[in-house]
């Protein structure tokens, strides 16, 4: 049986990958199960690498439409603003 603080660090180290706590179960069930196969524990790893690449690719998205609106953003005095504008209505949906 593991100790407590072995599966805290288990825990601890698969939550700073960026797996939820579902998927940390099941990873747990692999370490413990020796018969397991390394192609399972595989598989969840690309899986949660897949699914992060998509959550880059989407902020990646919004920072360049932040910096796209900043840009065209006179930043004076004036009241019109494309920033503002945007959020107005509605951008990407």
């Amino acid at each position: 049986m593991a100790s407590t603080t072995f599966i805290l660090r288990f825990i601890a180290n698969a939550r700073d990958l960026g797996f939820p706590i579902d998927e940390i179960r099941t990873l747990l069930g692999l370490w413990a199960d020796t018969g397991r196969s390394s192609a399972d524990v595989k598989r969840v790893a690309l899986a949660r690498a897949e699914e992060l690449q998509r959550k880059a690719e989407a902020l990646t998205s919004l920072r360049n439409t932040l910096v796209d609106l900043a840009e065209r953003c006179h930043g004076d005095e004036r009241p019109d603003c494309p920033i503002i504008a945007e959020l107005t209505v509605g951008g990407k949906s």
